[in-house]
């Protein structure tokens, strides 16, 4: 399978280019978080999987099939690549990060929202503190369940 990275794919780096115009910084492939997150936001304590279809098994998803040959090789494969990815996330939620996975489909063929839009709903959940997600392109975007207590209200005294 060497054939196939798994860093800088095509569509992680369009992600990652439309986040760095936006303003924000991050980290690459860190070795000191369980998975390896593409993305990693320190500031927020956030992380972003781009996961491919194909290779993470996304059930219900037209980019996913399983290969007619050697069909047994695969599911066990998908199977590894699914648990270890629960495992990578069951860590990295108990250590308190915050998990984003983006689905290829969300990125490529969205159904119901546009790639900015998907842009700006990243954007508000690092910024908003929102609980860990998973966006994928055969639905609407997540509801952002928000924590207010980091949002301040500062009056300004007016003499």
């Amino acid at each position: 399978m060497r054939l196939f990275h798994s860093k800088n794919t095509k569509l992680e780096l369009l992600l990652r280019k439309h986040l760095f115009a936006m303003g924000f910084r991050y980290r690459l492939h860190s070795k000191e978080l369980k998975g390896h997150p593409d993305i990693v936001f320190p500031r927020y304590k956030a992380v972003i999987f781009v996961h491919g279809c194909f290779w993470h098994a996304h059930e219900g998803c037209s980019c996913f099939r399983v290969p007619k040959t050697n069909q047994a090789f695969w599911l066990e494969k998908f199977r590894n690549n699914k648990e270890r990815d629960r495992i990578s996330i069951e860590w990295l939620e108990s250590n308190g990060w915050r998990v984003c996975i983006v689905w290829e489909c969300a990125v490529k063929r969205p159904i119901y929202f546009t790639f900015d839009e998907l842009l700006d709903f990243i954007c508000c959940w690092l910024k908003g503190g929102a609980h860990s997600c998973e966006i994928d392109g055969g639905g609407i975007l997540p509801k952002l369940e928000l924590d207010f207590e980091i949002f301040k209200v500062i009056r300004l005294g007016i003499s």
